[in-house]
């Protein structure tokens, strides 16, 4: 595989703080492939989970490939949404030798409608068979796939209709347990 580069714009507008969901994306340098190896893809989806903790942002949907990520997440409530990315790369660059490990810039795009959404995480989730990595979606552990495949929880919480679902159940589980003391839980009213 041939190393290219690809230039990003100079005069790039960036729209933050509007309550869209973002399409990122962001290489390794000089897209070398530093995320080639499968702890280093674990080591990002660890450090993408530590940031979402930390700067309290949604994740929809990422993948992530030997050579560049894409994520498509929320705008953080604890900062704006290029310093927890800035804290993310760097959370990763400090426990890898490859110096330097990432591009400097990202590019991002406002996911404003369902059918961006809807399109963008196709695009993810198609990403790995597209470019050769796997025969099928499944063989591919590193993006949210599975999650909506199986509603399995993996290392990055994703944001999705089971999310929600388990958060309900278990707000409607503590509801109904905290009612009065020796209060049936859900199972037993079941």
């Amino acid at each position: 595989m041939g190393l290219y580069h690809v230039r990003m714009p100079t005069n790039l507008i960036r729209y933050q703080e509007t309550g869209n969901l973002h399409f990122i994306t962001f290489s390794c340098y000089h897209r070398r492939p530093y995320l080639g190896s499968p702890d280093a893809r674990t080591l990002f989806q660890s450090s993408l989970e530590s940031m979402r903790l930390r700067y309290d942002f949604f994740v929809t949907g990422y993948v992530v490939m030997p050579e560049h990520v894409h994520l498509l997440i929320s705008e953080p409530t604890h900062a704006i949404l290029a310093k927890a990315l800035q804290a993310l790369k760097l959370s990763v660059a400090v426990k890898r030798k490859e110096r330097p490990f990432w591009q400097a810039r990202y590019y991002d795009f406002n996911v404003y409608t369902e059918k961006k959404r809807v399109e963008k995480l196709r695009y993810i989730h198609r990403n790995p068979g597209t470019r050769g990595l796997v025969a099928a979606p499944d063989h591919w552990e590193w993006f949210s796939f599975a999650h909506y495949w199986t509603g399995d929880s993996g290392i990055v919480e994703i944001e999705s209709h089971w999310t929600a679902a388990r958060r309900e159940r278990t707000a409607s589980e503590t509801h109904v347990s905290k009612a009065r003391r020796g209060a049936p839980t859900l199972e037993q009213t079941l």
